[in-house]
């Protein structure tokens, strides 16, 4: 008993790092969520009025954390590993991170925008202009993301500054962040259609359009000076482009599913209101799990193998315990700040039943995609948390969208 015991006290001191910034990052990011939750209410009508509204959201709000996500990760590697410095020099890391996240946004917004919009013309009898929708993905799309590179940013510079682990912070911070910026800016992109005139707003679209093959191109053309010289923001979008754009078909099958069950959520304010901090949540802990099994694979503290060893066993531990109390947070604070029809014990038994089931989900998914971007010489920062975010994202609402039915 007393080994047990011991055994107990060395894991929560060990792991005390990532209990305290980890928990105290998702109860933030928790709050931030629930704020855009309340700013999605407020919504309703655009949800109802515009076709794929939903699909819109869910999925720009997980692009915004696959490509910041990736980001935050590959920023907190080169802490770890020491070729990290806070400048904005030609060629840093950081810098080649914020040219790859431009780029990135603007491409992906604008497949998003066409993809999006092909799906809501196949599977939905409503029907949308392709330039308005891609005009809300675009314009949506630069003006959230502009607010997120801030923020990582910042968080990139106080987590050098003060020595932390960003590893433990920067997934679900920087998911907040995406949530409550995107959700605003959509709104913001939607009203610009319905109130501008058309023809203003097809030409703002076609001249984005444009912009964003023009720095694409020229990003994925240009030359390096010297020699055996990486231009990393070069190779960081020719590695991320293609995962990602797969990844935005996980996100649109996402947000379908979000959509299908609209009514369902609408019907209870609360349910509308915690979705996006539901969804975030599972999109925080995938991407702090992978981050934290990235850089272990990274510097060797944990080796790739067939089935997961003691070390992944002890990160999926960690990821369950912060799972089980930041939904238990959410669960709770959605029902204090939106009062509905729904019991409280029926919303808890919802959130805590959906989000277990997530979490383990999680877990398995994050080790073997961190594993075979390790088997095929892929590095796992550029697609463990892009494939596992989107992935989680569809399958989170899978689960929680089955449960909502099951329940009420």
């Amino acid at each position: 008993m007393m080994v047990d015991e011991r055994n107990t006290d060395g894991f929560f001191i060990r792991n005390k790092s990532v209990f305290v910034m980890g928990l105290i990052s998702l109860i933030i990011a928790a709050i931030a969520d629930l704020v855009a939750g309340l700013f999605l209410k407020s919504m309703e009508e655009y949800i109802i009025l515009i076709p794929g509204m939903m699909i819109m959201i869910y999925s720009a709000i997980g692009m915004r954390g696959n490509i910041f996500g990736a980001m935050g990760s590959r920023l907190g590697t080169s802490m770890h590993m020491g070729t990290f410095k806070m400048s904005f020099k030609k060629n840093s890391v950081l810098r080649s991170n914020i040219e790859a996240a431009v780029v990135l946004t603007l491409s992906l917004s604008a497949i998003m925008g066409v993809i999006g919009w092909a799906v809501i013309e196949l599977f939905f009898e409503r029907t949308i202009e392709p330039l308005s929708f891609i005009f809300i993905s675009l314009v949506g799309g630069i003006l959230a993301g502009a607010i997120v590179i801030v923020f990582n940013i910042i968080i990139a510079r106080e987590g050098y500054k003060r020595d932390w682990d960003v590893d433990n912070i920067t997934a679900p911070l920087i998911a907040a962040a995406g949530d409550i910026a995107t959700v605003p800016m959509i709104y913001l992109a939607t009203w610009m259609v319905l109130n501008t005139d058309r023809i203003f707003i097809d030409i703002t679209c076609i001249l984005l359009l444009v912009l964003t093959v023009f720095i694409t191109v020229a990003l994925l053309k240009r030359k390096v000076k010297r020699k055996r010289k990486m231009d990393e923001a070069k190779r960081i979008v020719k590695q991320s482009m293609p995962v990602l754009t797969i990844c935005i078909f996980f996100e649109i099958a996402a947000g379908m599913i979000v959509e299908s069950g609209t009514s369902a959520v609408v019907k209870y304010g609360v349910l509308l209101v915690l979705l996006p901090a539901f969804l975030n949540e599972g999109n925080a802990l995938s991407g702090m799990l992978t981050s934290r099994l990235s850089s272990m694979l990274h510097i060797g503290t944990m080796e790739s193998r067939k089935y997961p060893n003691g070390p992944a066993y002890e990160n999926f531990l960690i990821i369950y315990i912060l799972a089980t109390v930041t939904f238990l947070f959410i669960g709770t604070a959605a029902y204090i700040v939106q009062p509905s029809g729904l019991g409280y014990g029926t919303l808890m038994a919802i959130v805590l039943i959906a989000g277990l089931l997530t979490t383990t989900v999680i877990n398995f998914l994050s080790y073997y995609v961190a594993v075979s971007a390790v088997k095929f010489d892929l590095d796992p920062d550029d697609h463990c948390i892009p494939i596992t975010s989107s992935i989680m994202d569809m399958v989170g609402t899978a689960i929680l969208v089955t449960i909502i039915t099951m329940m009420i």
